[in-house]
């Protein structure tokens, strides 16, 4: 094998073809996007713990400085905030994952949302936005944006023709999940990219639930994609990062951004990430199959009001989902039969899931979102947001099936009936 980048599985051309053209995800999860042929022929990325990279002579400093503005990724580096050969590595295997050109990796999931956001949208601009969407989110398009004179609309999710309506000539950007939180909506990606072009906005997608094994936003002509690496990506609930990818000319100028405003991520945690990287698509597949369980149990249970999980028929996306997505997720939402008192009860009667406000590793964690992310708000403004007292968010880890539904059969029988 030589020492080049192995692209994704479509690039032929590649110096790595001998691998099938089509390979399945947990292949692709171990060999896509790394360097063959490492430092000291090791098999495993090595950290590289280093603020500040050295030069052997002037000629070498000038160099690196023009071939810096002809490229601005390489394998050459200069300072730590401009980046790092291990975070180069995680970056580069999960842009093969998600078909992306570049990836950055930063400081967490919210810092790839503000520094996106901050670096599109200069003042004056507006940007619009579904209302199913992480808390954290909302806050700074509608809190912290306006003190830079940008403004922002909040639109049903799945209403596209209210989407297309709040579009303005100052607007600049539309921002969407999918899966969405904490109701699972799936986005008609196809749809919302087209908007975005004929209107000359560019689009940008938080993928973190769906990850790059269950769905790529960038083959349906999203501009740009955002993960929080904290869940999924790493897996085990021991990291912080977010990951920024899409067309390199989108990425170049972003990176050049973030070099400035300094909030990047180290290469400690750039090594758990690939580690995590590697038994993705493993955790992934078992998380969907679990879940899909979990809420058809749910779904069957006397003390169970509501479910939402976009493998169920009576999801409002389940079509749409069954045409995007090879699979929804590890994440169920429900509400009880009862109220805040009962949904308390639920959660503290369960054994196995960790009361935790995260998702994505191998511990299942459960959350009341209206005590727990939106304890902050009056009773009124939270239930005009759709957070109602006996919502309870479930994050599935790697246990088995049939644990997790037992305990839930339990705590549910426990809670309602106290």
């Amino acid at each position: 094998m030589t020492g080049e980048i192995l692209k994704v599985e479509e690039d032929s051309q590649s110096p790595d073809h001998c691998l099938p053209r089509y390979i399945g995800s947990s292949t692709r999860a171990v060999h896509l996007g790394e360097n063959r042929r490492k430092a000291t022929h090791a098999l495993i990325d090595p950290i590289f713990q280093t603020s500040t990279y050295t030069f052997d002579n002037m000629a070498d400093a000038r160099q690196f400085e023009q071939d810096h503005l002809s490229a601005p990724v390489s394998d050459r580096f200069e300072y730590g905030r401009y980046g790092n050969p291990t975070v180069a590595a995680a970056e580069k295997r999960l842009a093969a994952l998600e078909h992306a050109e570049g990836a950055i990796q930063v400081a967490s999931g919210m810092a790839a949302i503000t520094f996106t956001l901050l670096s599109l949208l200069p003042g004056g601009a507006h940007l619009v936005m579904t209302d199913d969407s992480y808390r954290r989110t909302r806050q700074f398009c509608e809190e912290f944006l306006p003190r830079y004179n940008i403004s922002c609309s909040v639109v049903p999710f799945g209403d596209y023709e209210a989407l297309e309506s709040a579009i303005r000539p100052e607007t600049r950007l539309l921002f969407s999940e999918t899966p969405s939180n904490p109701y699972m909506r799936i986005l008609d990606v196809p749809r919302f990219a087209e908007i975005g072009r004929r209107h000359g906005v560019k689009t940008v997608i938080d993928a973190t639930f769906s990850t790059p094994i269950n769905f790529n936003p960038l083959d349906y002509g999203i501009d740009l994609i955002i993960h929080s690496a904290t869940k999924y990506l790493g897996g085990h609930h021991d990291l912080l990062a977010g990951y920024i990818l899409g067309r390199s000319e989108l990425i170049n100028p972003l990176r050049d951004s973030i070099g400035i405003l300094g909030g990047i991520s180290d290469p400690h945690t750039a090594y758990l990430l690939i580690r995590g990287l590697k038994t993705l698509s493993l955790r992934v597949k078992q998380q969907n199959q679990t879940a899909q369980q979990v809420a058809e149990f749910l779904q069957n249970h006397p003390a169970v009001e509501n479910v939402w999980y976009p493998g169920l028929v009576t999801h409002p996306d389940y079509e749409l989902g069954k045409r995007l997505m090879r699979g929804f997720g590890g994440v169920v939402s429900f509400t009880v039969k009862g109220d805040e008192a009962d949904a308390y009860r639920v959660v503290d009667a369960l054994k196995l899931p960790f009361i935790s406000p995260s998702l994505g590793g191998a511990e299942s964690l459960v959350i009341h979102l209206a005590t727990q992310a939106y304890s902050d708000l009056p009773r009124e403004e939270r239930l005009k947001l759709n957070i109602p007292d006996n919502l309870i968010r479930l994050a599935l880890g790697v246990e088995d099936a049939e644990d997790l539904i037992t305990d839930l059969d339990q705590a549910l029988r426990t809670g309602i009936n106290a």
